[in-house]
């Protein structure tokens, strides 16, 4: 399984939450997805997935359009819901939520902030969906594009990393994660491979 974090938003730049909500490929993200379906065109797969957020769904198109799959749009791919926090900065939940955004950093897996939810419900909901997905292409390449914390979840899952430890590895936009799923557990082969994205920056300048 090929997993994809979508291209640079607008929202990734300003640095606001995103979630659930939704905001539009950046230009820099509409030339890494340009840049990632180049990249896609030269391996081999049988299936395309994509959350439903458009921003995501977005990048999956750009695969699709060089690749001629169909993406497989699947809602339980959606990044994580961060209920009132999403579509401000981190000062702006700060001064609005001042309660919620303590024990949000507490990073206690099981507080959902106001109208999202917790890190434990979305992991769940995350590999629930990953691992019906890998059942479902026994021995076969799949891509999934989704968010970075679902890229994040998969990575923990396959170090053993527990919610509540910092991360301290780099969730790359556009960026390749090749994971082998053995039926039981999750091991990684290549995480953040972003070398497409070193050519498409020569290119655009």
């Amino acid at each position: 399984m090929i997993l994809i974090r979508h291209g640079e938003t607008v929202w990734n730049r300003e640095r606001r939450m995103q979630g659930h909500s939704d905001s539009a490929l950046s230009e820099t993200g509409l030339r890494q997805a340009l840049a990632l379906g180049r990249r896609m065109k030269e391996i081999a797969f049988t299936a395309l997935y994509s959350s439903d957020s458009g921003r995501a769904h977005a990048t999956a198109r750009s695969i699709a359009d060089v690749s001629g799959h169909t993406v497989i749009v699947e809602p339980r791919l959606r990044e994580r819901h961060f209920g009132v926090f999403e579509g401000l900065t981190g000062p702006e939940m700060q001064l609005r939520h001042p309660e919620a955004y303590e024990r949000f950093k507490s990073r206690d897996p099981h507080y959902a902030v106001p109208g999202g939810e917790s890190a434990t419900a979305f992991r769940d909901r995350a590999l629930a969906c990953l691992h019906e997905i890998a059942h479902r292409h026994v021995n076969e390449c799949i891509v999934v594009v989704t968010h970075g914390l679902v890229c994040d979840i998969a990575y923990r899952a396959a170090h053993g990393i527990e919610l509540m430890a910092p991360r301290t590895f780099d969730l790359v936009n556009a960026g390749l994660n090749e994971f082998h799923f053995d039926g039981a557990g999750w091991h990684l082969e290549t995480w953040g491979d972003a070398r497409h994205l070193v050519v498409d920056a020569t290119t655009f300048t």
